[in-house]
């Protein structure tokens, strides 16, 4: 919907008190009912007293965006907000992932080969595949809960697997019974994702877009013509459906159906920004330049490491965005030098989060940090970054919970989980 300047004071208003804790929560019924002035929210919008009765105004997801907006043109009028970190998951071996089921249970993949349950505060291991080949940073690495899981129980992963003789990298999309026991019914719906034989370069991050399809951040397997190769899988966004068949909206022609965009070197993370629905991709640099990328249909970001001279070798010093590439992306922020490793994201959400309403959050590996950004309207640039969470070691995922607290796992064995309550 259009958004005036009514609805950027609204907005403003709503979550400024909502950070305060003083916005009224209300059930959706009382949309219609008499009133007698203030501002509320239900779970889906902010709600007004418009001529004396309750009525909808903008979405808490608009409102979250322009409020974001708002903090980042009067810097100081809203405050950060102050972290307590606790651990609430322990003993897992290089945790890669955190996914919450409808149910608010928490799922986790351990790079070593499993798929867990977090049952109060334990993890019980779901399915750990014979197939998985742990190698450097392969393994089992992405997850994701199907949008329809409240009524047909799905979940996806993405792994280093030899099922098939030679490894590839893979999606697997399973049923998890009811008591949160094992996984079943196991279907590998993408396959064929170069693998490198030395466990580099795998991705594998998966994310479901607003658009309820499965988006799948690869790696290059650090082969010099993947990312560019328009049939290969490695190096790419991927975008399929719930069966692993292309996407409606992908760009075709020359490129494999399921291929959204290429030209990235190794795919970390995979966020949706709240507002517009916008996917941005975090993926690592070599010695320069790791990107947060805005991701849009056949775009080419640049990465092309095959030597100048040609061959097939694989050269560590070309740029991220390579000038050889034509119309390639740059990217929307971009680490320079030294890098950092960042790796999975999520846009927070929420007035607790005060001024990082709206933020991109993202996990850090070397640079063992929590960063995070606000990003333009446009998607272009960073217009402000804090840094957080600098004393937990390498980080390798942020997930937002359904309890509006920030989830890490930390990339060690033994590794955490760890819980990010703002106030």
């Amino acid at each position: 919907m259009p958004v005036s300047r009514s609805h950027r004071i609204v907005a403003f208003a709503a979550f400024a008190i909502l950070s305060a804790g003083m916005l009224t929560a209300c059930n959706s019924a009382v949309v219609g009912r008499r009133c007698t002035g203030g501002v509320a929210h239900d779970s889906r919008s902010v709600l007004v007293c418009k001529r004396g009765r309750w009525a909808r105004s903008i979405s808490l997801k608009q409102a979250a965006l322009l409020f974001a907006v708002a903090a980042q043109r009067a810097p100081g009028s809203v405050a950060i907000p102050t972290l307590a970190v606790q651990p609430v998951v322990i003993g897992l071996d290089h945790p890669w992932e955190i996914a919450f089921t409808p149910d608010a249970t928490m799922l986790v993949t351990e790079r070593s080969g499993s798929v867990d349950a977090v049952i109060d505060g334990t993890p019980r291991v779901l399915a750990h595949p014979a197939d998985v080949q742990v190698l450097a940073e392969s393994g089992m690495l992405g997850l994701a809960v199907d949008p329809g899981f409240a009524s047909n129980r799905r979940i996806y992963s993405c792994f280093r697997s030899t099922i098939s003789g030679a490894p590839d990298v893979r999606v697997a999309r399973w049923t998890v019974d009811a008591g949160y026991t094992t996984l079943s019914n196991r279907s590998d719906i993408v396959t064929g994702i170069p693998a490198s034989t030395s466990g580099i370069h795998a991705g594998c991050r998966l994310k479901f877009g607003p658009d309820g399809q499965l988006w799948i951040g690869t790696g290059d397997a650090a082969t010099g013509t993947v990312p560019q190769d328009p049939m290969s899988l490695g190096g790419k966004v991927l975008r399929v459906t719930t069966d692993g068949a292309p996407s409606v909206g992908n760009p075709g022609g020359a490129l494999d159906p399921r291929i959204y965009n290429l030209g990235h070197r190794n795919v970390q993370g995979l966020a949706f920004r709240f507002a517009d629905g916008a996917a941005f991709n975090i993926e690592h640099g070599p010695d320069a330049d790791d990107e947060v990328n805005k991701l849009v249909a056949g775009g080419n970001y640049g990465w092309d490491p095959v030597p100048l001279a040609g061959g097939t070798t694989y050269d560590q010093s070309r740029p991220m965005t390579d000038p050889r590439v034509a119309g390639a992306i740059p990217a929307t922020w971009s680490s320079g030098t030294p890098t950092i490793a960042p790796s999975g994201a999520t846009f927070l959400l929420g007035g607790q989060w005060k001024a990082w309403n709206g933020a991109l959050a993202i996990s850090v590996l070397k640079g063992s940090q929590l960063r995070v950004m606000q990003i333009n309207a446009a998607g272009t640039a960073v217009t402000a970054q804090w840094t957080a969470v600098t004393d937990q070691g390498r980080l390798r995922t942020a997930v937002e919970g359904p309890d509006g607290n920030l989830y890490l796992a930390t990339d060690a064995d033994p590794g955490q989980i760890l819980r990010v309550t703002p106030s």
